[in-house]
């Protein structure tokens, strides 16, 4: 771990799975880390355990689609670490419906979490960033549903299309400042998210068994199998680090072959 002040690191949604497992990987490396999450059991837990294990986090609970919570979460991190150095945007859910039965309801809820929240948290970081005169960066979670629509969540593609076009905008805004701004897709991943999914489909009826839409949705992966959250820590780190010092605008896919561009 480094002796030299890294800064902080805001992850929204990181109580648990994808976003946990960033959390706790920066928090190895030495960076001061927020735990910015709706579940206050979950989150605080979380920021303790990587506490114990030697790293530097606290918990904050923060609405991403709430401004003045996302504002306090900054402010804290700044307060706690020295400065905001990067912002992981990773909160986000799904519900599927078919196509013909999407509700404006479950569209507008999706789209406010999943799209308005990355946008508020982009800003509020940025905000703090330009004020300290800090080159830092922003990662936003896409996913291969970003790249590729499907007929059971509409509101989600959509939702994550609008992360990578937000990235892009973010990327063009705030270059001038020396902020980098990037996103990543994660493909079939192993987490609550999924497993909640898993459900929600036999409800359908699109499928009948348990983890058989995982299993549907990850047979022609080329390489052979489904995701963990630590399969993409790797690339976080990267984007937060000065190794892609020359990288913005760019949505990296994290899903085993899944969607090749």
């Amino acid at each position: 771990m480094s002796s030299e002040n890294l800064g902080g690191v805001i992850i929204t949604g990181s109580a648990r799975g994808i976003g946990r497992a960033i959390a706790d990987h920066l928090a190895q490396t030495g960076y001061g880390i927020v735990i910015a999450d709706l579940d206050e059991s979950a989150g605080t837990r979380a920021a303790a355990e990587i506490q114990k294990a030697g790293g530097n986090a606290l918990f904050r609970h923060v609405n991403v689609a709430d401004r003045k919570s996302v504002a306090a979460a900054v402010m804290a991190c700044e307060e706690a670490f020295g400065f905001i150095h990067a912002i992981v945007n990773n909160a986000g859910f799904n519900r599927p419906q078919h196509f013909l039965e999407t509700t404006e309801d479950n569209w507008n809820k999706i789209m406010t979490i999943n799209g308005l929240g990355v946008l508020i948290g982009m800003q509020e970081a940025a905000k703090a960033m330009i004020a300290a005169g800090h080159k830092g960066k922003i990662v936003n979670t896409a996913s291969i549903a970003s790249r590729s629509g499907d007929a059971e969540w509409v509101p989600y593609c959509a939702s994550k299309a609008a992360v990578v076009s937000m990235t892009q905008a973010g990327a063009k805004a705030l270059a001038q400042h020396g902020i980098n701004v990037n996103a990543f897709a994660p493909g079939v991943v192993q987490t609550d998210l999924w497993t909640q999914l898993d459900k929600d489909l036999m409800d359908m009826g699109i499928s009948s068994r348990p983890g058989e839409a995982m299993q549907n949705f990850s047979q022609n992966i080329p390489l052979g199998r489904t995701s963990t959250p630590q399969d993409v820590v790797g690339t976080v780190a990267f984007l937060i680090s000065p190794a892609s010092n020359y990288m913005t605008g760019q949505c990296l896919m994290i899903d085993g072959g899944m969607i090749m561009q």
